[in-house]
């Protein structure tokens, strides 16, 4: 589950929106959905324009593990952080990634742990 993570936050930090489609497509089941506090997307599509979105919201900032995942079954949770590269992170979050059957990402649930104020 490590390297589900990994292709995770390797999405998540994408700029290009090619090439973070072609990882979606890779990596991500087709009908994969996405929720955290501030947004809800359903689907490959919506979900690379949600990314898409932070990117132009928080541009120069990228997504960084912090600890280790605790996994089990088909599910994995960790906490990211995201801020400017090299530097510590601004928000911290928390997510619980469910993968299908094939080992794609299929469910995300995500928490905001430390936002600024």
């Amino acid at each position: 589950m490590k390297d589900t993570v990994t292709a995770y936050l390797q999405t998540w930090n994408t700029t290009d929106a090619a090439a973070r489609k072609e990882l979606l497509n890779t990596h991500w089941a087709p009908e994969a959905s996405y929720i955290d506090p501030l947004a809800e997307a359903a689907g490959l599509d919506v979900i690379g324009a949600t990314i898409g979105a932070v990117h132009e919201q928080f541009p120069g900032f990228v997504f960084t593990p912090v600890g280790e995942p605790d996994a089990h079954h088909r599910q994995v949770r960790f906490q990211w952080g995201l801020g400017p590269a090299g530097a510590e992170p601004v928000i911290i979050g928390f997510d619980v990634l469910v993968t299908d059957e094939q080992g794609r990402i299929e469910t995300v649930l995500g928490f905001l742990d430390k936002v600024p104020g």
